[in-house]
């Protein structure tokens, strides 16, 4: 059985750092992507980036390029989210979810688990 848990959200403020953390369990971790996604209250999941099986390719929404980076460490089944210069309106839940192998998609209907998700809220 295939499980994602978040972890690493909580309250911020603007300008500050949070890094997330999404540990993967029941699959050969090493092959799938990884995307993150975010929920703000009243809007649309939105993709924030993704990360290839083996970590050597990613791409990252527009809004976070520049303040975001993904990771990913296949030795501990981990992938992460390393958020920098928080604004407000990065406030929202942030999902991580499993995704398929050979192609890293920014399309939330293409990753078929997901995890609860976590809160992340930037106060201005």
């Amino acid at each position: 059985q295939v499980q994602l848990v978040e972890s690493g959200g909580g309250l911020v403020q603007a300008g500050g750092s949070l890094r997330l953390s999404c540990v993967v369990s029941g699959r050969t971790f090493s092959i799938y992507a990884v995307g993150w996604f975010r929920q703000a209250p009243g809007k649309e999941r939105e993709f924030v980036a993704a990360i290839s099986g083996s970590g050597g390719n990613s791409d990252l929404a527009d809004s976070v390029k520049g303040r975001f980076t993904i990771s990913r460490d296949n030795a501990k089944n981990t992938v992460y989210l390393q958020m920098n210069s928080l604004k407000p309106e990065d406030t929202a839940i942030y999902y991580c979810a499993l995704g398929p192998s050979f192609r890293w998609p920014v399309v939330h209907s293409d990753y078929g688990y997901w995890g609860p998700g976590t809160q992340v809220t930037v106060s201005s």
